[in-house]
């Protein structure tokens, strides 16, 4: 969750993390002034006492018992001290960031979910085989989970959403491809997982790189189609693509790229309109029509649908400076169209409380696909954009309770499209 950034008082302490704990005190304890009073100026104009309350407060109040700090992991970007302080509650850890300068003063502040307990779903308790693998040129650390038996079997490669994933897609306590891979393979399903390359090399993604999603997530899903081909437990002409979120958008993109076809593709919670149009979206529904960030998120769909719009040009999409490449990119696919002419089953899946990928995006599929022989598409009323089951409107506080797993229908879903005769 993003809090602010930016370039005011400085900060007594004695080092980076000194600051850091200092700050993650104050916040606990709820002294938001003293928080305030660290702020360079480019943060207090952006983040104000009250703004800041308002933004801090429900999440910490969510958060359950304090417990304790864990030690801090600190980098240097651009002249500016970054702290990581895994700050655990009784509910959910949370990662704090701090980026501070050189009088240690905030230039910048997130929180970002954490490491939290996490348990087998009762669907994925069954005994499996697991063995590291290493995907595509960048060499990303991944597993290969089979299911106990003789194969060779079928197998999905598991893509994820947006942002810096772990291969296991941990969204604090969450764990959703864990909970995908155990349930497939009770189901006799095999799967390969991977960390996501800015995940693993976050240094390759900075906005002078002239990064695509290409190199975010395409080249390596489709290395990970090819490794899970090649495996001898594995039969060949059973690989699936499973995409979620970005994944999913993404999914008819490395169906089309794979060498040698996939089996069929599978999207879960896949976006059919253009990125910008979420952002604005997400914006309304989480702080509304009239809030500081709205005007941001509009000035950003501006300068990404802009004709003259360059490659080596910096977009600023709520304090993330992306390189304009990135978007142009996007500009050139359409998930839509691309998945028109796939001659492959796909199955489309997405929950009715995801606030983050809507139904809008679900019909786009569902037009995309009418006259596909072997298309199904699913819609599930409880379920939110990490296929978890809840009710009323959904929040990403709803992404931090312990114990939530991906609903038993959806695994069972997956299993009979990809084992159908």
């Amino acid at each position: 969750m993003l809090l602010g950034a930016g370039t005011g008082a400085p900060a007594p302490d004695a080092t980076a993390e000194d600051a850091a704990r200092a700050i993650a005190t104050a916040l606990i304890k709820g002294d938001y002034a003293a928080v305030e009073a660290r702020f360079d100026a480019t943060m207090k104009q952006a983040l104000p006492l009250e703004k800041l309350r308002a933004t801090c407060a429900p999440v910490l109040a969510t958060a359950g018992k304090f417990l304790r700090m864990e030690a801090p992991r600190t980098s240097v970007t651009r002249g500016h001290d970054v702290v990581v302080l895994p700050l655990v509650f009784e509910l959910v850890t949370w990662d704090l960031k701090v980026v501070l300068d050189a009088q240690k003063r905030v230039a910048g502040m997130f929180f970002t979910p954490g490491a939290g307990p996490w348990e087998p779903p009762p669907y994925g308790r069954a005994r499996v085989l697991e063995a590291p693998v290493t995907v595509g040129p960048a060499a990303l650390p991944g597993v290969l989970m089979l299911p106990w038996g003789k194969g060779p079997f079928p197998a999905v490669v598991l893509v994820h959403g947006s942002g810096a994933h772990d291969l296991d897609e941990t969204i604090g306590p969450q764990k959703p491809f864990r909970d995908l891979a155990l349930g497939l393979a009770a189901r006799g399903i095999a799967s390969v997982r991977y960390e996501k390359r800015n995940h693993a090399h976050p240094d390759q993604f900075t906005a002078d790189r002239k990064y695509t999603v290409a190199e975010e997530s395409v080249d390596d899903a489709v290395a990970a189609v090819q490794l899970a081909a090649a495996a001898p437990a594995i039969d060949a002409r059973r690989v699936w693509v499973v995409g979620h979120s970005l994944g999913g958008f993404l999914a008819p993109r490395i169906a089309a790229h794979a060498p040698g076809g996939v089996a069929g593709i599978v999207i879960l919670a896949g976006s059919t309109r253009p990125l910008e149009e979420l952002v604005i979206e997400q914006v309304r529904y989480l702080e509304g029509a009239d809030s500081p960030d709205m005007a941001k998120a509009e000035a950003f769909a501006k300068i990404v649908r802009d004709p003259g719009l360059a490659d080596g040009q910096t977009v600023d999409m709520l304090g993330a400076s992306i390189p304009g490449s990135y978007f142009l990119d996007l500009r050139r696919y359409d998930p839509v169209r691309t998945v028109a002419a796939l001659r492959v089953p796909v199955l489309v899946l997405q929950g009715e409380r995801d606030y983050q990928v809507r139904r809008a995006d679900y019909d786009g599929w569902v037009k995309g696909l009418a006259g596909h022989a072997s298309a199904r598409l699913q819609l599930y009323p409880a379920l939110n954009h990490l296929f978890e089951a809840g009710s009323g409107e959904s929040r990403p506080t709803e992404y931090l309770r312990p114990g939530l797993h991906i609903a038993p229908e959806v695994i069972a879903d997956i299993a009979t499209f990809i084992l159908r005769p």
